[in-house]
């Protein structure tokens, strides 16, 4: 079995597949103060959840956007596993050309998610991933990254506007029924999840004039689900899209 890590900003996704088949999918809080036995006891108690042995870990995939966490989850691995993570890197070896400048700067998540759509797609492809940021990575129909977007997420751009305002409330974002609210709370609604919704759809419609063709579209990521249903434009959601680009990496590298 193969132990699957992405650790981004917020959450730290864990995934464990047998073979192709992925058998869980599980998360926990990222946290620079916790030390690597504290990492080493919350991933042996997923494990047991789910009811992994392990022993029967055979391999660990990491990628990861907190460079300071990154030492702490390989060493809490090593604790319980006894094996090696393979950390993804610009230097990985995988299907991607990396076409940006300083590709050594290359976000690990933004590669993952490449890899997984390359295998998905054939012809160009847009990877939309909606955590702390939203990010637009471009892959064209020779399989390279050649760059893309990034804004502020959801989460981020919300929180921002409830604390700098003294009279607009935190909400739950459940999609607005109409464009043109009528009260508060359903303005911010509209604003926050139509107005991404339509950032996106704008994004996209450049990103293709741009590059001169149409892509396939796949997100994944925080309020995809949410969000995905609102855009105008076709897009793909899957949540596990990283999950899987970290196994077909490790299958590549191991």
């Amino acid at each position: 079995m193969i132990l699957a890590l992405d650790i981004g900003n917020t959450n730290i996704t864990i995934g464990v597949y047998d073979d192709k088949k992925l058998l869980f999918v599980s998360r926990m809080a990222t946290d620079a103060s916790r030390m690597e036995d504290q990492y080493a006891i919350e991933l042996r108690d997923i494990l047991d959840i789910y009811g992994v042995s392990l022993q029967e870990i055979e391999g660990a995939v990491i990628s990861s956007v907190v460079p300071p966490l990154t030492t702490f989850i390989v060493r809490a691995i090593q604790r319980l596993s006894k094996v090696n993570p393979i950390c993804v890197g610009s230097d990985t070896k995988t299907d991607i050309k990396i076409k940006i400048q300083r590709p050594e700067a290359t976000g690990a998540d933004l590669l993952v998610g490449c890899v997984a759509a390359s295998k998905m797609y054939d012809g160009a492809c847009i990877i939309l991933d909606m955590g702390t940021a939203t990010t637009f990575v471009v892959l064209d129909k020779d399989k390279n990254m050649l760059g893309g977007a990034i804004v502020p997420g959801v989460g981020i751009s919300m929180d921002a506007l409830t604390r700098r305002t003294a009279q607009l409330p935190s909400i739950s974002l459940e999609p607005p029924k109409r464009v043109i609210g009528d009260n508060t709370v359903d303005c911010m609604r509209s604003g926050i999840l139509l107005g991404t919704a339509c950032l996106i759809d704008g994004m996209i419609e450049r990103i293709e004039a741009e590059l001169g063709e149409k892509c396939h579209v796949v997100a994944t990521g925080g309020l995809s689900k949410e969000i995905v249903p609102l855009c105008q434009r076709s897009i793909h959601f899957c949540d596990t899209l990283l999950l899987e680009g970290l196994r077909i990496i490790y299958e590549g590298n191991k």
